[in-house]
């Protein structure tokens, strides 16, 4: 579907809502008035019945209890006409958001921060976390679960059947805005949350459920104090018979609950943690083992849910926290401690826990798989000129046509045809500053994190084998690691040479080995490139070193010298972008201290 479809697909569905909110907020204002209306004739029977002065009055006293079903009646009218006004807003907020990031206006929204890795091999190289970065323009995920699903897709690379498997999927998925519709309004409002640290962590812990026996005592005892207190009511039993038969009860329950009290006020903090959590998720399993799906990875993520029997089994678990978090009101407190039912859900829960705590792991990172590929496929939806990548077989080779930056807008995206292979295993990239040298070695590596997440890739065509990326382009001291830049970039650099014994390399460096002099970089550089040509890997380095361009040229390494630089004319500052045969003979130095109002010495 070319932009312009994608655009006005978006700017139908816009419209669409509008109208819908202009009728749900009509709705709303009747539902209001309503309920006002049900409200104020309830006042006034009471007024007239009950409150007003003298004997006469105007109504029966009860009268006012008439018009509580019409009250209760409109209230669930006017909700549930709320209820749509703010989903319908959450609707539009979706689409504007989308028409956001195909304008290139997506900074802003999660940054996936929280989901660094230290001393990750490209996450800083590349941008793929943080602001600005891959995972912002991507992630449009529902929940932290999601999030953090996206981010592993992004981070962590797996075999090539997997990335296939998740291209299929996203291809299935992409043209499903309804469902991620769906995805979206998941929850009542949309501050609710579902991240996964709360659920593991309360996982993390070993059920503390009490004996088998001690539960049914407690819950037999409290049951009978119940049908004593009821059956005293409605036969208006003396309270001489009925007190000397609650006493002793009641004795039994505020005693267990004082003996488990420690044990019971540490699991409800936990449990209420994951009952505030819970109901989003719940609703996203339910979504996802009922929708209709074809590929295998789409079809296996709903089997792990619906064979589990995972949305009955977490409804049970949603009763039981929000019924505890019912006996923190105060309204409920006292019955509930006379008849020690936060002691019992708490148990209850713990024993829910002791059953399915495996299974919720595995649910949960199924529906954040679910929400990654959901994600992915709107990212996909929203860049329709990209393209699918072709995995294949064989020796490491990359050979991509008109690649670009995924991160530059597309209309001022400056592609270039990139072939590393056997024939030629790596480019050493000369230029000035500024030239564009950094971009295009980000742009090679991002674009192979985007084909193994099972995304498009920003190019016209893309032909790649299974590659492990592994950057050097970011590399700054740590003060608190106690290590300089050039020793971080060194280990970087092992990291690379340990790493193409074992998985086919792409290696990016930019400015390799800059803190050494001129004679020792070009004698380690080679033996850097050497060694990871020997293992089989391919990749590209940048440098303003006139003297590593000769790297390329050496017998036995396959290397290509290119260039970028300014366009022709006058102007050192005015770059093309675009990639070119051979080493640079432009520097602009000169032009670079004028801008800094400096004078360069004659």
């Amino acid at each position: 579907m070319p932009d312009d479809a994608v655009r006005a697909d978006y700017s139908r569905r816009i419209q669409k809502v509008i109208t819908n909110i202009d009728a749900a907020e009509c709705a709303n204002r009747n539902s209001m008035r309503g309920l006002i209306g049900a409200l104020a004739l309830a006042a006034w029977l009471l007024y007239a019945g009950v409150l007003s002065k003298g004997s006469a009055k105007l109504v029966p006293a009860w009268s006012f209890l008439l018009p509580l079903p019409l009250v209760a009646a409109a209230g669930l009218w006017h909700g549930k006409n709320r209820d749509k006004w703010l989903r319908l807003i959450r609707l539009r907020k979706l689409h504007e958001r989308g028409v956001a990031r195909m304008d290139g206006e997506w900074r802003g929204g999660f940054t996936g921060e929280e989901f660094r890795v230290p001393h990750h091999v490209y996450d800083v190289d590349l941008q793929v976390l943080g602001e600005g970065s891959l995972f912002e323009m991507m992630c449009t995920a529902r929940t932290g679960i999601g999030r953090r699903q996206l981010a592993e897709y992004l981070l962590h690379k797996r075999d090539m059947n997997e990335a296939k498997s998740r291209q299929e999927a996203v291809r299935e998925l992409a043209p499903r805005s309804d469902l991620r519709e769906q995805v979206e309004l998941l929850g009542r409002f949309s501050f609710q949350e579902s991240t996964w640290g709360v659920f593991s962590d309360w996982i993390a812990v070993p059920a503390a459920t009490a004996p088998g026996w001690v539960r049914v005592a407690i819950f037999v005892t409290s049951l009978t104090l119940g049908l004593i207190v009821v059956g005293g009511f409605i036969t208006a039993f003396p309270l001489a018979i009925l007190v000397p038969r609650i006493v002793p009860l009641v004795a039994i329950l505020i005693g267990a609950a004082w003996f488990y009290r420690a044990r019971t006020n540490r699991l409800n903090a936990a449990a209420s943690r994951v009952g505030v959590e819970l109901g989003v998720v719940r609703e996203g399993i339910e979504l996802l083992a009922g929708a209709k799906f074809q590929s295998k990875k789409l079809l296996a993520i709903q089997r792990r849910v619906s064979d589990g029997h995972a949305a009955p089994i977490l409804r049970r678990l949603e009763r039981l926290t929000n019924a505890l978090a019912q006996c923190e009101k105060p309204q409920f407190d006292l019955f509930a401690q006379a008849l020690a039912v936060r002691t019992q859900l708490c148990f209850a829960i713990e024993q829910w826990k002791l059953q399915h705590a495996d299974q919720l792991g595995a649910w949960l990172d199924s529906w954040g798989e679910f929400e990654a590929l959901t994600a992915i496929s709107g990212y996909t939806w929203e860049h329709p000129d990209d393209v699918f990548p072709e995995f294949a077989e064989g020796d490491a080779s990359f050979t991509a046509r008109d690649l670009g930056h995924p991160l530059i807008p597309v209309a001022s995206c400056v592609r270039n045809h990139i072939e590393l292979s056997a024939r030629n295993r790596f480019y050493v990239v000369s230029g000035s500053n500024m030239a564009g040298k950094s971009t295009l070695l980000r742009s090679i590596g991002l674009n192979v994190v985007l084909a193994n997440a099972g995304a498009p890739v920003r190019a016209s065509s893309l032909r790649l084998t299974n590659l492990e990326v592994l950057a050097s382009l970011s590399i700054v001291d740590s003060i608190l690691e106690g290590k300089s830049k050039f020793l971080a970039e060194v280990e970087r650099i092992r990291k690379m040479l340990e790493c193409a014994r074992h998985a086919p390399v792409l290696f990016l460096i930019d400015e390799i080995l800059s803190g050494t002099n001129s004679r020792d970089r070009r004698i380690a550089s080679e033996g850097v490139i050497r060694a990871l040509v020997n293992e089989g890997a391919i990749g590209a380095l940048s440098t303003h070193d006139l003297a590593l361009t000769e790297i390329a040229g050496l017998d036995g390494l396959a290397g290509t010298n290119v260039h970028m630089s300014a366009r022709p004319g006058n102007d050192p500052m005015d770059f093309d972008y675009l990639l070119k045969p051979g080493v640079t003979t432009e520097t602009n130095a000169l032009a670079i201290t004028a801008m800094m109002g400096v004078t360069p010495a004659a």
